[in-house]
């Protein structure tokens, strides 16, 4: 492939060399540089990748994309572009042979929501018959292959050569996570997103690292709809105005609250042994009931956007109303079959906003006791832990303090910081630093009608410690205490 083939979507400055030029592969990691490649230089919160001009020539790379001026060596061809991750973007796409423009893709930003939806809108999908990729925080799904995610929204390579994959495999489809940060730093650029859909958004990602403001924050999730062919909105959600400022795309609507294209009217929260699970009447572009095994207000939302976007692809009803009754995401108020005794759900609240948020919804179902259980990350914001004690205090019957992913602190000085905000409200609280320790003491200490959540590792199936991830999912430590003696007599 010649070098100006990768650039046709981009604006550049030939400054040495020619675009005529034979590129090998597209390189945005000097490490993996070999001969014939051409290298995108890309700067990065720890690193610069005009730094290492010199050494892949070295390797073997006969260009380079700049945005920068850079010392150059003598026989490299340097091109000027205004923006390099934008361009590394665009150029994967060409790269790999614009693989969007072969699948209908759906991005779905929000500050949550973003994980539980993609699931449900693949599952409705998969039982229409429509083969659907997935890219998300837990796992990129292609066919039968999955990979555990490093990044909610992958670099933009990845993303160009996922797609691709997922061309090959047969797929029509692909639904994924995108991110502030993926918006932000264009890892979803060089493509225009049939679907766009928003969420909500929240105060949140907003530090040294990621957002410097809310204001940031909110501009880059509402990139999205200006970059999609059709927008689908939560018109309930806070800042509804300041991110439909500026779209480009057409609307469709779904909330609570008002006449929207989508809308949730006599919502009903109840009960089943074991489970929490939520119902109403779809009303709309659309009139059908819908029954949920996911708990909470956030799952009536989760799912109008889920049949939203669905409703693009089928108006077969019952296929949608099974698909949607039967969806469950690893991690996402993950309810675990314990004991018809109580409810056990595993969720990924590892913040106070979220678990706040978690622990309200989980309220109005008037549980027995409402129980939680989490601990928070070493090497993190002490503010983090504070916030979670006081909030989980506050909410919840019963606190038990345990251990997350220490990394390289103490276990209980965590857990002492985590008690600092706990002591601020008067909820009931015991410790128990050994996490397996802790899910046992909540399973037998169990009273008819609790709900027990285990809080902050959702999907994650390690613990850090010193900088060692050791396997530790939660499903297969309850799996362990459960055939327990002991514990089987409380069951």
């Amino acid at each position: 492939m010649k070098l100006k083939d990768l650039l046709k979507q981009l604006t550049y400055e030939i400054i040495s060399g020619s675009d005529e030029i034979e590129i090998n592969q597209l390189q945005n990691d000097s490490r993996k540089v070999e001969d014939g490649d051409v290298f995108v230089c890309i700067k990065g919160a720890g690193f610069d990748g005009h730094q290492f001009v010199s050494q892949v020539f070295e390797k073997g790379a006969t260009a380079v994309v700049v945005m920068e001026e850079v010392e150059i060596p003598e026989g490299l061809t340097v091109i000027r572009v205004e923006n390099t991750r934008y361009a590394l973007a665009c150029m994967s796409a060409e790269f790999f042979g614009n693989p969007a423009k072969e699948l209908k893709t759906i991005g779905i930003t929000g500050t949550k929501g973003k994980t539980t939806t993609s699931y449900m809108v693949r599952s409705v999908l998969e039982s229409i018959g429509i083969k659907t990729g997935l890219i998300g925080t837990i796992e990129t799904i292609v066919g039968d292959k999955v990979t555990p995610a490093n990044n909610t929204t992958p670099e933009s390579f990845v993303v160009q050569k996922t797609f691709r994959e997922m061309v090959d495999a047969g797929c029509q489809c692909v639904v994924m996570e995108v991110s502030s940060q993926g918006l932000m730093q264009d890892r979803v650029s060089g493509f225009i997103f049939d679907y766009g859909i928003f969420t909500n958004i929240e105060p949140d990602h907003i530090g040294p690292n990621e957002h410097k403001d809310f204001d940031d924050y909110l501009n880059c999730k509402k990139k999205l709809l200006r970059q999609c062919k059709h927008g689908i909105v939560n018109m309930d959600a806070d800042f509804i105005e300041q991110v439909l400022d500026g779209h480009t795309c057409d609307l469709e609507t779904f909330g609570v609250n008002g006449d929207y294209d989508f809308t949730a009217k006599d919502i009903q929260l109840f009960t089943k042994p074991g489970c929490l699970c939520v119902s109403y009447d779809l009303k709309g572009k659309l009139n059908f009931p819908v029954e949920i095994h996911v708990p909470g207000t956030f799952s009536v939302y989760n799912s109008l956007c889920a049949i939203a976007i669905c409703s693009h692809f089928t108006n077969d009803v019952e296929k949608m109303q099974k698909a949607l009754e039967e969806v469950r995401v690893k991690g996402r108020v993950e309810i675990i079959p314990v004991s018809k005794r109580f409810t056990l759900m595993i969720d990924y609240a590892h913040n106070a906003m979220s678990l706040e948020s978690l622990l309200q919804s989980l309220k109005q179902y008037e549980p027995k006791r409402l129980v939680t259980l989490f601990g928070c990350g070493g090497n993190r914001s002490k503010d983090r832990r504070f916030e979670m004690g006081e909030v989980s205090s506050k909410l919840s019957d019963l606190t038990i303090v345990t251990s997350d992913n220490p990394r390289f602190e103490e276990p209980m000085d965590i857990i002492e910081d985590i008690l600092t905000g706990v002591h601020k409200a008067d909820g009931e609280y015991v410790t128990v630093p050994d996490r397996k320790d802790a899910i046992r003491y909540a399973i037998l200490n169990a009273q008819d009608g609790d709900v027990i959540i285990l809080a902050g590792k959702g999907h994650e199936d390690y613990q850090e410690i010193k900088g060692v991830k050791y396997p530790m999912d939660e499903r297969v430590l309850i799996s362990e205490i459960i055939s327990e003696p002991e514990v089987q007599k409380v069951l």
